[in-house]
């Protein structure tokens, strides 16, 4: 990452986050074969400028990852310019409009991608609920409030369709449920679907579950049974700032038993507090939930995805050999 000359003060703070990160023990990618591929709820990204501090750490994140989905980005993208300015020419972006109104909240969706590891192949969409027909129109029976995002992908031989949602919060869960049970169904027909881009879908994003095994996740994964998560993600605490709930999923169709490393966390930006982040007590947040505004109440999810299948497509044009 190319940092420029920071002042002294967000130089002491890159090195402090650089121990929490080296702390995280994240294997690095390899090209063609691995791809570090990571959720992130950046608190209301976009609604007030950061400072510079924060964007260098925010930029500093990212960058430990491949392919980012961001989750609560705003209308006003300067702070996403910003931050691409600091992760440097290798890096692209891919993002939704906003919705504008209060169900919506004025959010995108973006994924971030370093282009020397992952390329864009062309679909990016905003996933519509089914409708059905009422008179002479085509009518949906909900929303989503807002719009699942979806964006094709290749790295090394692995093509695969990443789609990224924020689902609503609120005290109905009968409307949530219904909601997170709608996503699952879409995912697994439009995975059916004879002309779908690919098979491969990697689901992500902050769903507001509060814990695996929740009658919300259950809704979202079919009972554990259709969307998966991998082994590596099963048993790790929350993903708030706190580690007390698992609002953040990374989840797969599994068309390979293989597809993950293994490898797999939470990266904790906050560990042993977020004053050390800002020595400079002039630019310092005044309390935790300041510090939220600047960085996030939220935890980066990452998962390393095995990206080299040579051998797996080779198998089957061999086997198709064998038994035509």
């Amino acid at each position: 990452m190319p940092y420029g000359s920071p002042p002294a003060a967000i130089a002491a703070g890159l090195l402090e986050l650089r121990k929490r990160i080296a702390a995280a023990r994240i294997p690095p990618s390899q090209l063609d074969q691995t791809l570090n591929v990571a959720t992130w709820n950046i608190r209301e990204f976009g609604r007030e400028p950061r400072q510079d501090a924060s964007i260098y750490y925010i930029a500093e994140v990212l960058n430990q990852f491949d392919l980012i989905a961001l989750t609560e980005l705003r209308s006003d993208l300067e702070d996403l310019r910003r931050v691409l300015e600091r992760l440097g020419r290798h890096w692209d972006v891919v993002f939704s409009d906003f919705t504008g109104d209060r169900g919506g909240n004025d959010e995108r969706i973006a994924y971030l991608f370093d282009t020397r590891m992952v390329r864009f192949t062309g679909l990016a969409a905003e996933a519509d609920p089914p409708r059905t027909k009422h008179g002479d129109e085509w009518l949906p029976s909900f929303t989503w409030w807002r719009s699942p995002y979806l964006a094709s992908f290749k790295a090394g031989s692995f093509d695969f369709v990443a789609l990224t949602a924020h689902m609503r919060w609120g005290d109905s869960v009968p409307a949530r449920t219904h909601a997170l049970r709608a996503l699952h169904d879409w995912v697994l027909a439009r995975a059916k679907n004879p002309y779908t881009v690919d098979r491969d879908f990697i689901v992500m994003g902050d769903f507001n579950i509060p814990a695996v095994g929740d009658p919300l996740y259950d809704a979202l994964t079919g009972g554990g049974q259709d969307l998966r998560m991998p082994a590596a993600l099963l048993n790790l605490p929350g993903s708030n700032l706190e580690r007390t709930a698992r609002y953040d999923q990374i989840l797969h169709l599994p068309t390979r038993s293989d597809r993950f490393s293994g490898a797999g966390d939470v990266l904790n930006f906050a560990a042993g507090g977020w004053e050390g982040l800002y020595p400079d007590p002039a630019t310092r947040p005044k309390d935790q939930r300041a510090f939220t505004y600047q960085m996030s109440d939220h935890l980066p999810l990452w998962l390393q995805v095995r990206t080299d299948i040579v051998d797996d497509f080779l198998q089957k044009l061999a086997g198709r050999r064998s038994d035509g």
